[in-house]
């Protein structure tokens, strides 16, 4: 999967965080809610214009992202 057919980042929408195309879903959002527990089933109903496949783009541009990002643990 290429997640960059479901992820934009548009200064004009939602100041310029990374979001699912057509959406003003930030893509942290999504994040946040696996990172809380929700499964994709409840993310997709409380988000009903989302799909199984933009959720795991979401997953992928994270896991993209960190690879390019040092975080500094204190």
């Amino acid at each position: 999967m290429n997640w960059k057919t479901y992820i934009t980042v548009d200064p004009s929408i939602c100041h310029g965080q990374a979001c699912i195309k057509d959406t003003r879903i930030m893509v942290s959002v999504i994040l946040d809610n696996l990172g809380a527990g929700l499964s994709h089933d409840d993310i997709l109903q409380s988000y009903p214009t989302l799909s199984y496949e933009a959720i795991q783009a979401a997953i992928l541009y994270a896991a993209e992202i960190t690879r390019e990002r040092v975080v500094v643990m204190t």
